[in-house]
């Protein structure tokens, strides 16, 4: 329908139809849309970093294929005990040997179980095993598909639980054998506890605002700002540890007083190998035992599954080496 106007002329009246303005052409309109499209975009935004957050802290992990008497053919105990800080709980295998007063407790990786197939556990555990260590494999707690995954926060209270639990068990010598981020959690716990006689560190992964950058962008190609502060602001909110709690800065400048081997290759996409030649190069003047074997075509933790002979060589020794001259008082 024409809308109409009445014009009055020397003539007399005349009716003129009136242009209606297109809602396309008023300013307002495309304002409006503009901001529409931005809140869009930024919630959109927003929603995807905070599911990054939640994601990271629940990785999937595979259930257990098996157990060291069918797997490797030694006798175990299924055991049971706290993390030191008394909230969470871990299951394991106790692995003794006979008359032995030393242990290796396997701190696994981000992503796995106490087997750790790909590494894989069962052969290293076998290994210490036959050198007459006791050995303890156990299962992190975000393991379980109720707990979290915390970067290395709540793990090392699990870890510490777990050389209390050894330490129950007479230990005289206790040494932990690290993978990725269980490698770095072993670093952390050995801030805290003077109870370990020794470290073997492969591939360790420092959870960092680098490396945590580092590896979403070998999933994603996301910009630093603001992709980084908002990950690190919503981890908190979906997952109730902050990442701030790790002692990332600390581990990097500390002497440790322990003797350490550690274990990196220079192809790892996951932790920069640098990161274990700045841990290392704080350690060799004050602990003339520890040590850096760098690979330069070792990828992350497939380090001993292409050196086999090597790696058995190299950290079997260091072991025996460490036995022979620390004479460590585990405190009870």
């Amino acid at each position: 329908m024409r809308v109409m106007s009445s014009v009055h002329t020397a003539r007399g009246i005349v009716s003129v139809p009136i242009k209606k303005r297109s809602i396309l052409a008023r300013p307002r309109f495309w304002l409006a849309l503009l901001l529409s499209l931005t809140t869009s975009v930024l919630a959109l935004t927003v929603a995807f970093h905070a599911y990054i957050a939640w994601l990271l802290a629940r990785p999937i992990v595979a259930p257990l294929s098996s157990n060291p008497l069918e797997a490797i053919g030694v006798p175990y105990e299924e055991v049971t005990f706290p993390s030191i800080n008394q909230t969470s709980k871990l299951d394991g295998w106790y692995l003794p040997a006979e008359g032995a007063t030393r242990t290796v407790i396997f701190s696994h990786g981000y992503g796995a179980n106490r087997e750790e197939s790909w590494v894989p556990m069962y052969d290293l555990a076998k290994a210490a095993h036959m050198q007459n260590f006791n050995v303890l494999m156990f299962d992190y707690g975000f393991v379980h598909p109720e707990q979290v995954a915390t970067g290395g926060v709540q793990e090392t209270f699990e870890l510490l639980g777990a050389i209390d639990f050894i330490k129950q068990k007479n230990a005289k010598q206790i040494f932990i054998w690290g993978f990725s981020m269980g490698a770095g959690t072993a670093l952390g716990a050995a801030l805290q506890s003077e109870d370990i006689t020794g470290m073997i560190l492969d591939s360790a992964f420092i959870l960092s605002p680098d490396t945590l950058y580092h590896n979403i962008r070998q999933h994603a190609d996301l910009p630093r700002f603001p992709s980084l502060s908002l990950i690190r602001m919503f981890f908190p909110v979906m997952n109730g540890v902050n990442m701030n709690q790790i002692p990332y800065e600390k581990i990097l400048q500390n002497t440790y007083k322990i003797p350490m081997f550690m274990i990196h290759g220079m192809l790892d996409e996951k932790a920069p190998y640098e990161q274990a030649q700045i841990i290392m190069d704080n350690q060799t003047a004050q602990q003339p035992l520890s040590k850096l074997w760098l690979l330069p075509k070792g990828h992350h933790e497939l380090i001993y599954s292409v050196n086999k002979r090597e790696y058995l060589q190299k950290t079997l020794s260091f072991l025996e080496q460490v036995s022979r001259t620390r004479i460590p008082p585990v405190k009870k």
